[in-house]
């Protein structure tokens, strides 16, 4: 019988595009060698342009979803991503109390094209019962801006932002500063646990094709802490991969394209 591969389970919602969401993140998943499992929580009308349509699943069926899969198969990590609605991320945030494995979440609060996809009813349970669950905390600077007011112009702002995050409960923080103003030839992200700093660099590429940036990032954390790396390494070859998946962003459809999931095979 073959060995398993490690196992992660994405809570988030679809992307009918294919460039974010579940179907980034179990792209990401088969791409760094772990088996993917999913729990959709919406359903959204989504293209190059923008999303069309959302449709959120009811409590139970996340709640079934999730057992279904946790109870049989088990998992080693979790992703979670869109969740829509207080209702939803108070439910997760329920399963992930009872489950023995390291969690990402990723606080989406707008799709790339600024459609929003996270219920402003939401953010306080998003502050007060999901991130307390987190291992990772991976929001971008908008999202940072959506939970606790701060607006990161530069570096210091950062950690400023870290801290306050840190506040709702994460062990680790990892702010994106890929929206920091200016033309920075180089992207930074701070990764942090309150003690330790972790500045993460990487070339910014003259690439408008970016979809699923953020999905692709914290599904990658996701997979090195399943494969039993400690955080400050699942995070940086996290960047490594999707420093690539942005390099290698494709045009599809009339608006924006995704990073390229598959960039190290085709490479």
């Amino acid at each position: 019988m073959n060995a398993r591969p490690p196992l992660v389970l994405t809570v988030a919602g679809s992307d009918s595009g294919g460039g974010a969401g579940i179907q980034a993140d179990l792209k990401t998943m088969l791409a760094l060698g772990v088996h993917g499992m999913s729990v959709v929580t919406a359903v959204t009308a989504q293209n190059s342009r923008g999303v069309h349509g959302v449709w959120e699943l009811p409590e139970e069926a996340v709640r079934a979803q999730y057992r279904a899969v946790v109870d049989d198969i088990g998992v080693h990590a979790v992703k979670t991503g869109m969740l829509a609605t207080a209702p939803l991320v108070e439910t997760v945030a329920e399963l992930l109390a009872g489950t023995d494995a390291p969690v990402v979440v990723d606080p989406v609060g707008v799709s790339k094209h600024g459609d929003p996809l996270l219920a402003a009813t939401a953010l306080e349970s998003v502050r007060t019962r999901l991130l307390p669950a987190a291992t990772v905390a991976t929001p971008n600077l908008d999202e940072v801006t959506q939970l606790t007011g701060i607006v990161v112009e530069d570096e210091d702002g950062m950690r400023r932002a870290a801290d306050a995050i840190l506040g709702y409960g994460p062990r680790w923080a990892l702010i994106k500063g890929g929206h920091l103003p200016g033309d920075a030839a180089e992207v930074v992200d701070l990764l942090t646990d309150g003690t330790d700093e972790h500045w993460l660099y990487a070339p910014r590429y003259d690439n408008r094709h970016t979809h699923g940036t953020g999905c692709t990032l914290a599904s990658a954390v996701a997979s090195g802490l399943a494969k039993g790396l400690p955080v400050p390494k699942a995070v940086r070859e996290a960047k490594a991969y999707v420093t690539g998946a942005l390099a290698a962003g494709f045009a599809l459809g009339e608006g924006i394209g995704p990073v390229d999931h598959g960039w190290e095979r085709r490479r």
